[in-house]
């Protein structure tokens, strides 16, 4: 199996900042992309960001300027910097991971989420 650990999340007032780390471990021949999705009660899941292996990015608009996604590929590690953080920014924030275990195939999978909670 490959596995995805969050860590990072907590409670911050409005204009703070966090840093969430997602690492997966496991039989993983390489990984394609890794993402942050988020849910807040009542709401659907969305996509915060996400890094492919060649670097490329992509962010929610609600974030634009404020997160920042990144990758240690030596260590299957994807960070997401949050600057800025607002009210509407609380919920439970997933990693999420794609690529190819070894010895072959498709993997997708999903981390247990870390809470962030943006409050005065």
């Amino acid at each position: 199996q490959v596995q995805l650990v969050e860590s990072g999340g907590g409670l911050v007032q409005p204009g703070g900042s966090l840093r969430l780390s997602c690492a997966a471990s496991g039989s993983i021949f390489s990984i394609t992309a890794m993402g942050w999705y988020r849910q807040a009660p009542g709401k659907q899941r969305e996509l915060v960001a996400a890094i492919t292996s060649g670097g490329g990015t992509n962010y929610a608009d609600s974030v634009k300027g404020r997160f920042t996604i990144s990758r240690d590929n030596a260590k299957n590690t994807v960070y997401l910097q949050m600057n800025s953080l607002k009210p509407e920014d609380t919920a439970v924030y997933y990693c999420n991971a794609e690529g190819t275990v070894a010895p072959g195939g498709p993997f997708g999978s999903w981390g247990q989420g870390t809470q962030v909670t943006v409050s005065s």
